[in-house]
């Protein structure tokens, strides 16, 4: 008896053994599907996630002010550094030959209040200062208008890009906000574009947010001190490493910092919040494959022990098999592949329920792309196989070894 012989036995006796098989198959799928359906949504949430990063550019790291802290160390007070200017970040802009693009932002106000005609919003409006590149590098789109011009920002013209929300509280559904002059600080600002709807991200409302250019944020806070951040985005991700060494060298020298002193100025990578995220997913993987194996050791056991029974069902069968020449070998094959073949039904129908699954928890949660998890499909296949080889050979092995004799005399 071949292989294949053994592999239409094993349908023949799945056949015929309909209820108990497919019961079988049952549990097999079900730790399957809880397996493909987690990972799929998991893989969809890293789709998800690192098209988010995409728009805002993770190969990205930012410059600040270093964070002045009050605490004593063991009794000595920190030093304390002066803030970051405006006329810094614009030197190190011209001066950075790394190949990036670099936005500036500073908030000029965040209880600000937006007037128009007879209109008005609430007094909690951030007024963002920016320049040119911001938008391209936090990932906003516009609905209408356009962005901050190198000329605006060159003269601190009275433009203003306004977020979604400020949109929805100051203009009609029908109305066009374009060239539209607006109230800000006792300012008046001509509209020259409105943003897509963003929501909030890292801790920032964009769609409660208005954008001036950098120079004209800076006169708005009529000689109060801002606090202004840069963002490099590298163009090149390889060159991530020498390209925040080439700008810790050059702020270094902008801000006169001495040799064997710390720096004045802080730099943070944004790769650290997509970190943190697939420390999430991380968690959620091990989380769904706990489930799925747990699943899978009962379907195991389940499978192991209706292979005994069939053992000892087909008792005589197995003699008869014996009497006719079949080894010990053929025998123990013929078993493990009746396991396999159940559990490879159960299999399949575990990783169809397991996409679906996983699409529509990745769909309540706002995931639009229909994910086809491969590696996880051939990964469900390939436990099955496992599962049912290890379960199936016990069985098989005790059915190889019975006595011919004494089996035909089974009863």
């Amino acid at each position: 008896m071949n292989l294949i012989e053994n592999f239409k036995e094993g349908l023949r006796s799945v056949q015929a053994n309909m209820l108990r098989s497919v019961l079988t198959a049952l549990i097999v799928a079900i730790g399957i599907t809880s397996l493909v359906g987690i990972f799929t949504a998991i893989d969809g949430i890293e789709m998800t996630v690192a098209d988010s990063f995409a728009s805002l550019g993770v190969n990205t790291f930012d410059i600040q002010s270093y964070n002045n802290r009050k605490s004593n160390r063991e009794g000595v007070v920190e030093k304390s550094y002066p803030p970051l200017q405006l006329n810094e970040a614009l030197d190190f802009i011209k001066q950075y030959n790394v190949p990036s693009t670099i936005s500036i932002n500073a908030q000029a106000s965040f209880a600000a209040e937006v007037k128009r005609l007879s209109k008005k919003t609430n007094p909690n409006v951030s007024v963002e200062g920016i320049n040119a590149d911001y938008m391209a590098i936090k990932g906003l789109d516009f609905t209408q208008g356009r962005n901050l011009s190198m000329l605006e920002m060159e003269n601190a013209s009275n433009v203003i890009v306004l977020g979604s929300e400020i949109v929805k509280a100051l203009f009609e559904k029908n109305e066009d906000p374009i060239n539209s002059k607006v109230t800000v600080l006792g300012t008046q600002f001509k509209v020259i574009g409105t943003l897509a709807e963003k929501g909030r991200l890292a801790g920032t409302n964009y769609d409660n947010t208005i954008f001036v250019p950098i120079k004209k944020a800076n006169q708005l806070a009529d000689g109060r001190q801002l606090y202004y951040q840069m963002s490099v985005g590298v163009t090149n991700f390889e060159q991530f490493d020498y390209a925040m060494g080439e700008a810790t060298g050059l702020m270094r020298i902008i801000r006169h910092d001495r040799v064997g002193q710390g720096n004045s100025f802080e730099l943070s990578k944004s790769e650290t919040l997509s970190e943190s995220t697939a420390k999430i997913t991380g968690y959620l993987s091990i989380g769904g494959f706990a489930v799925g194996f747990i699943t899978l050791l009962g379907a195991s056991i389940a499978l192991m022990n209706i292979m005994l029974v069939s053992v000892t069902e087909r008792t005589r069968e197995v003699g008869v098999r014996k009497a006719l020449g079949a080894t010990p070998l053929r025998i123990r094959q013929q078993f493990v592949i009746e396991a396999i073949v159940v559990c490879l039904i159960g299999g399949i129908l575990g990783v169809f329920f397991g996409i679906l699954i996983g699409n529509g928890i990745a769909s309540l949660i706002g995931i639009k792309q229909f994910i086809v998890p491969w590696l996880w499909m051939f990964m469900g296949i390939l436990v099955c196989v496992f599962v049912g080889l290890i379960s199936g050979y016990y069985p098989a092995h005790k059915a190889s070894k019975l006595d011919p004799i004494e089996s035909l005399r089974f009863e």
